[in-house]
């Protein structure tokens, strides 16, 4: 009996320590689905909005659009002759993509060295310090769903030198985040995200 136990308690803590979802959520244009179907997201993205001041609908636009709340995401692989494979276009990793050296530098000011990207909690805490630092710095409101996502996507000295204005295609993929922040708002006001906690 006893070894048993043992087996279901080691089973139990390896698989606690695991990362996240391999797989999106059902239905990703329902942020009340998501919830229903991944409640400790909501209690990522509220723990977050109490720190950091990022509000949920906007963590989980920006989710949406780096990772499709994809524990691991990755970015896609880069080919020579169209190919060869030569390693993946950046170090993007997680459902908040982060690169390696922001993650570091994440993990080293928040003293969370065991923080890890395919966790749900750590991304979005990520995101929240992330977003803050660029409403400290560069004066971008914490509820502006299309800055926040330029500043997040460009970094912040690309922001501040612009680098997102000759790239049509982003201006068009931040335009898109904010419209899904604010359909997520709308959805979160509706469907009573206090059961969900």
């Amino acid at each position: 009996m006893l070894k048993l136990y043992l087996v279901i308690l080691t089973f139990s803590l390896l698989t606690s320590c695991g990362g996240g979802y391999k797989s999106e959520p059902d239905r990703l244009n329902n942020a009340c689905s998501i919830i229903r179907e991944r409640p400790e997201y909501l209690r990522a993205f509220r723990a977050t909005e109490r720190r950091w001041g990022i509000p949920v609908h906007i963590q989980m636009a920006t989710i949406y659009q780096e990772s499709k709340f994809i524990s691991n995401a990755r970015p896609p692989y880069r080919y020579v002759l169209g190919i060869i494979p030569m390693g993946r276009q950046s170090t993007a990793f997680g459902y908040s993509q982060a690169l390696d050296g922001t993650w570091d530098e994440y993990r080293a000011e928040t003293r969370n060295r065991w923080a890890r990207r395919d966790r749900i909690d750590d991304a979005s805490d990520f995101m929240g310090w992330y977003m803050s630092a660029s409403n400290r710095s560069l004066n971008i409101p914490l509820n502006d769903a299309r800055n926040q996502y330029l500043a997040y996507h460009e970094g912040r000295t690309g922001y501040r030198r612009g680098s997102y204005r000759n790239k049509g295609w982003l201006l068009r993929v931040s335009s898109n985040v904010k419209s899904r922040a604010n359909m997520y708002r709308q959805q979160l006001a509706r469907c009573n995200v206090g059961r969900f906690a």
